[in-house]
């Protein structure tokens, strides 16, 4: 193998990567431009949100102003915002939807996103990276790519997105900082809350006030659904449910399922109070639940700039009343189990699992009275959810349940999601250390007609479908002071968690899981749940915060005696100390941390080991050398990656060796021997493009070009340049270039 050369293209190489030699820069050149890289994925447009309904009447003013705000909006290079106020079931979501089918989609025609923050709201706040997560992912940028932080996730939207006109539509906005954080480089954002909010009235959004129907108007969409109704009559129902779209489409459905009864007999019915409660309080919180009681909110104000209209929950309260006595016992039992739901979504699965009996038939009932909908989802089982306002309807009626059963549904909710967590964990990350053993339920016990997933990758789709399920039973768990079903959750998460950088939720739920190893007094899960906590504050970049729990875990060790839980507090703690060394300003500061990371990374890897672990000690293996390479000890680094590689190779564990090669090539680029680190770096190249790392094969190209550079090799340079953008084109990070002019 000779040296590279500097004369212009002159350089002269061999590289031996698998079967093949490599000879030259021109071989070396188009050997990169030989990667096999994924097809880019179809370049259809996101088309998120829920779909427009057949029967929509009146509402020409709204509409007419959505249509002439997002106009005058489009005509401009910078981007809008319109914001839908309304109380809750009014038809906000449906007027966009309208619009959208009817003008706002030619406007925008690079996609439309859409989420509903209600579905990421703890707390009162919004995690506002899992948003924007879920955005980059429909935009087509590959999971792989999706970084951990808000920032960087913001960033990475902003510059996708950078060329798209995109209709974004976000539905129950509460705060104009939620709002903002959305706003797309160019096109719309349309968003919709109970009541408006000043601060983004005063940036130039445009406001669309949604009041119930009027007489005329209600009327006019009662005798959609039954022409012969009398006028009186109809009238007289649309007063009942308050000009309610949402009271009144479940009262005239529930009908419908009731062809012996009449208009007249919901009118009897609703005026003689027949279905109501009594109950104040849930009058009072159904009101609140819709944005209709007067009081005041944060930022907001009702729409119209006052209090919403008085009257519409009661009268909404009343018909969900009507409607819900006259289904059958099972669809009753379904209704109180979405009450007791800790999440906003169910899978027949799942009510199947708590004891729900003729789940098909039953959500049909809720289908057809309109008291739940299908949710769209990645992954394969239908969802369902309740409209927010039936929600709080049923869980008020939830309420009325004696103690005792209310709880054993819910642990009935926990165990099935703690199970299916653990075999989602287990086909993800496959035979790691874990503290908990094996569920007792069998996968084929948790899918009733089929399996939840039947691979890592269904499994982690699913998982990832139901996160903001797991985190709502994680808390109630909590709350219920079931400590084992707690951390057993936060143990199977790590594998979503990490695999899509969930770390916000990584944090919450791993301090709820400290809180219930300490009620258990068990030092094992304790450290375990403080290292997750870590790693998630280590990726967020919040040091401090991260060795504060790795010092509380490392004071638990003597108690644990387990080598395993030690490997990975020493390595966490040589991880931080080298992200304190990078940022360092000293070189002398950079040697010290680098020295203290590698006598970390070495306890961990006499602690794998111990266990054995063959997998950690090639991991661990690796740390030591990059602590090494940090220290500027090229060559006793190179001794530990080919020990790493030799154990890597002989264990199969293939995924290592891209990681081993890339660091191989930067103790050569040390050792001052650049044709042997590019070498290394194509070697990591071929090796991640076949095994479908992503991100490593990016790394790599990055670093090759750079070499090439250095080595003033301008064909294999550009060939790197071109590979790379090609790759990052067929990942989504850079959209298709623009058609010429």
């Amino acid at each position: 193998m000779s040296s590279l050369g500097t004369d212009g293209g002159g350089a002269t190489y061999n590289s031996v990567s698998g079967d093949a030699v490599v000879v030259g820069p021109l071989l070396m050149a188009q050997h990169i431009e030989g990667i096999q890289l994924p097809p880019a994925a179809p370049a259809a447009p996101p088309c998120q949100g829920p779909p427009p309904t057949r029967v929509f009447v009146n509402r020409t003013e709204e509409l007419a102003g959505l249509r002439d705000a997002a106009l005058a909006l489009a005509a401009d290079p910078e981007p809008g915002v319109v914001m839908v106020v309304g109380v809750g079931g009014v038809g906000k979501t449906q007027l966009v939807a309208q619009a959208v089918r009817r003008e706002l989609a030619q406007l925008f025609p690079d996609g439309r996103l859409y989420v509903d923050l209600e579905d990421h709201r703890r707390d009162g706040a919004v995690d506002l990276a899992a948003v924007l997560g879920g955005f980059l992912r429909a935009l087509g940028v590959h999971k792989d790519y999706v970084p951990g932080t808000l920032a960087e996730r913001t960033a990475l939207f902003r510059s996708v997105a950078a060329r798209l006109r995109l209709l974004v539509k976000v539905d129950n906005v509460q705060h104009a900082p939620e709002a903002r954080a959305l706003v797309p480089p160019q096109g719309l954002l349309v968003v919709t809350g109970r009541r408006a909010l000043p601060s983004l009235l005063m940036d130039g959004a445009v406001l669309i006030d949604v009041a119930p129907l009027d007489d005329r108007a209600g009327t006019e969409l009662v005798r959609r659904w039954y022409a012969d109704a009398d006028e009186g009559t109809a009238t007289d129902v649309v007063r009942l449910c308050a000009g309610h779209p949402l009271a009144l489409r479940a009262a005239v459905e529930w009908l419908a399922a009731r062809p012996q009864l009449t208009l007249d007999d919901v009118v009897r019915d609703l005026t003689a109070g027949r279905y109501g409660t009594g109950n104040d309080g849930a009058r009072e919180a159904m009101g609140v639940a819709m944005g209709a009681s007067g009081g005041p909110a944060q930022d907001g104000v009702g729409a119209s700039g006052g209090p919403a209209q008085d009257g519409v929950g009661e009268a909404v309260d009343a018909v969900l009343d009507a409607v819900v006595a006259e289904v059958s016992d099972d669809t009753r039992h379904l209704y109180d189990l979405f009450g007791v739901l800790p999440g906003t979504t169910a899978t027949a699965d799942l009510l199947r699992a708590v004891g729900a009996t003729r789940v098909d038939a039953g959500l049909g009932e809720l289908l057809s009275s309109r008291l739940a909908v299908l949710v769209e989802s990645a992954d394969r089982p239908q969802r369902y959810r309740l409209h927010d306002v039936v929600r709080a309807h049923a869980r008020q009626c939830a309420r009325a349940l004696p103690e005792e059963r209310r709880r054993s549904l819910l642990r009935l909710v926990v165990d099935f999601y703690a199970d299916a967590a653990a075999h989602g964990d287990a086909l993800v990350l496959g035979a790691r250390f874990r503290i908990q053993p094996p569920p007792v339920r069998p996968l084929a016990e948790l899918g009733a007609k089929e399996a939840l997933f039947t691979g890592g990758a269904d499994a982690l789709e699913w998982l990832d479908a139901e996160r903001d399920n797991l985190q709502a039973v994680i808390r109630i768990a909590a709350d219920e002071g079931w400590h084992q079903e707690v951390w057993r959750l936060c143990e199977s998460l790590w594998a979503l968690y990490h695999s899509r950088k969930h770390l916000a939720d990584c944090v919450e739920s791993g301090l709820l899981g400290i809180e219930a190893a300490q009620h258990e007094a068990r030092p094992d899960v304790e450290i375990r749940m403080r290292n997750q906590v870590a790693r998630a504050a280590y990726e967020l970049g919040d040091l401090d915060r991260a060795e504060a729990q790795l010092d509380a875990a490392a004071g638990l060790l003597e108690l644990a005696g387990d080598p395993s839980l030690s490997g990975v507090v020493w390595e966490s703690r040589g991880l931080i100390a080298l992200a304190r060394g990078r940022s360092e300003e000293s070189p002398h500061a950079m040697g010290e941390r680098a020295e203290e990371a590698r006598q970390l990374f070495e306890r961990a890897l006499a602690a794998n080991r111990a266990v054995p672990d063959r997998h950690g000690v090639v991991v661990q293996s690796y740390n030591v050398a990059q602590a090494l390479v940090a220290g500027e000890r090229w060559t006793d680094a190179l001794g530990v990656l080919d020990e790493a590689a030799e154990v890597a190779r002989t264990t199969g564990d293939e995924p290592m060796l891209p990681r081993i090669d890339l660091v191989r090539a930067q103790s050569f680029v040390g050792l001052g021997s650049l044709d042997r680190a590019v070498a290394a770096t194509v070697a990591a190249a071929d090796r991640a493009a076949s095994l479908k790392q992503f991100a490593k094969l990016d790394q790599a190209l990055e670093l090759l070009a750079a070499l090439a550079d250095r080595a003033e090799d301008r064909p294999l340079r550009a060939a790197c340049e071109e590979k790379l953008r090609e790759l990052r084109r067929n990942m989504g990070l850079e959209p298709p270039a623009a058609p010429p002019a």
